[in-house]
């Protein structure tokens, strides 16, 4: 009897039937509510998942979806020079109309003055004109592609990043 009760323990010890496992998925970058809707002229940096294109002037602006728009210098078209980064997270959309870059950001819309190309400064902003997106689902990946389930207390979801996750429960299902 020992001996039966000794066989089954190590068999609960061993066969539980809790396993690790481990895929390759995305994993959620988030930032703070407030820190999302600060608008930032940065360094340029690649164009990775561009959006639209808009040309004002000797300019290209460059959307990266949900992360801002790139500042293309073109006033050589035989050398396009990428000279800065706005970075306005949730944006998918802008407009320009005299030195005003016109953005959506999250759920707000943002004026932007651009007179100083290199020094944007955000000076208006109109709360709550967009419905919220769904950035808690990642966008344009494979079938069946795992990704860690969004906690929205951790705050807002503004990207998205490669990694190994450990028994992901949600799945792209497009």
């Amino acid at each position: 009897m020992r001996q039966l009760l000794l066989a089954i323990a190590v068999f609960l010890l061993f066969f539980n039937g809790a396993s690790v496992t481990k895929v390759d998925g995305l994993k959620p970058v988030y930032v703070s509510p407030e820190e999302a809707k600060i608008i930032k002229s940065l360094a340029p940096r690649d164009i990775e998942n561009h959006g639209k294109i808009y040309i004002k002037g000797d300019y290209i602006f460059v959307g990266e979806k949900y992360q801002g728009v790139h500042i293309i210098n073109n006033s050589d078209p035989r050398s396009p020079e990428n000279i800065g980064f706005l970075q306005i997270y949730g944006n998918n959309d802008i407009a320009i109309k005299g030195q005003t870059l016109y953005a959506d950001n999250l759920t707000d819309l943002v004026l932007i003055d651009i007179s100083d190309i290199h020094h944007a400064v955000e000076i208006q902003r109109v709360e709550n004109v967009y419905e919220a997106g769904n950035q808690n689902y990642p966008e344009n990946q494979a079938y069946h592609t795992y990704f860690e389930c969004v906690d929205p207390e951790k705050g807002v979801v503004v990207g998205w990043v490669r990694e190994q996750l450990i028994d992901p429960k949600c799945f792209t299902t497009y």
